[in-house]
């Protein structure tokens, strides 16, 4: 709910970005990757892990959420957009943080409540996420500034992955 409640917050206080994409793809990603949960059956499924280590990672995926979106500060958008080059916090490690937090806290939702709507589910978000990180790096590549950060914050979402 906090952290539902800091992104709402964030939206009305934003930044206006020098240029945002609003191709369909980029859109589509943006709009899928933001209200997938809602295509998540809630009932209780197969437990792959024991309840206890499902929601360990949920409530970790969403504190670095948190901390993601706190560093981001008003540099925060849903669709892809150059608002400045944001370095310090969360981005200091990884150059897309928050989508690291929606993959932990999904996995962590997806492994205590397994089956195959939300296979299919979790697994169109995560292809949706790759996408929408991709078309915000095309964008923000164009700045001299994010090329060098790019340079400096190796990877986009996993160490050592991707």
């Amino acid at each position: 709910m906090i952290a539902e409640c800091l992104t709402v917050g964030l939206s009305i206080v934003t930044r206006v970005p020098r240029k945002r994409d609003w191709r369909p793809f980029a859109f589509l990603c943006s709009i899928g990757g933001t209200y997938y949960f809602l295509a998540a059956q809630l009932a209780p499924g197969v437990r792959v892990v024991p309840e206890f280590a499902g929601a360990t990672l949920q409530v970790m995926g969403v504190f670095w959420q948190l901390f993601a979106k706190v560093s981001l500060r008003r540099s925060f958008g849903i669709l892809p957009a150059n608002r400045g080059v944001v370095s310090r916090g969360a981005y200091r490690f990884i150059r897309h943080p928050m989508y690291l937090g929606y993959f932990v806290a999904d996995l962590g939702f997806l492994l205590s409540n397994f089956g195959l709507q939300n296979m299919a589910v979790f697994g169109i978000q995560f292809a949706l996420q790759a996408g929408r990180i991709i078309k915000e790096e095309e964008l923000l590549s164009k700045d001299e500034q994010y090329r060098t950060y790019k340079s400096q914050v190796r990877y986009r979402v996993i160490p050592g992955l991707f």
